[in-house]
């Protein structure tokens, strides 16, 4: 069966869009507190900068800042974080999961061994993006 192009057109406007996620530019490490700098799994592209409050990414070409709305910790957390993180802002909503493993020879940070990141806009798809990374945090005074 053949489809006309003007019905396959429309068949593909009519499908919500994905979220796009973008690499986000160089940023700062944080005058106080830590921040989690994560990288795709599957291309190392840097994608979000997570602190307990707020959630940075590229998204849809533009960066854009979301606010931290529910942490459930399931027990104590890690330099401040949450096990899974919810931030939402504008009809967007990302969830962080991740699993921060701290180790002796890491100095004011841990490691990101394992985390995804979801991401809903109201009325589209969602898209999970399996991440991991860094997490660095300002100097402690020694």
């Amino acid at each position: 069966m053949m489809l006309s192009p003007l019905f396959a057109l429309a068949l593909a406007q009519a499908q919500p869009a994905l979220p796009m996620l973008g690499t986000l530019p160089r940023q700062q490490l944080p005058g106080r507190g830590c921040v989690a700098y994560l990288w795709t799994v599957q291309d190392q592209r840097f994608v979000a900068a997570a602190d307990p409050a707020r959630l940075r990414i590229m998204l849809d070409g533009a960066v854009t800042d979301l606010a931290a709305a529910e942490a459930e910790t399931g027990g104590a957390g890690t330099l401040g974080f949450a096990g899974s993180t919810r931030y939402a802002a504008n009809g967007l909503t990302a969830t962080l999961a991740m699993t921060i493993a701290q180790r002796e020879t890491l100095q004011d940070g841990a490691i990101v061994s394992d985390a995804t990141l979801r991401i809903t806009r109201d009325g589209q798809d969602e898209i999970v993006v399996p991440v991991g990374g860094l997490v660095g945090c300002a100097p402690a005074s020694r």
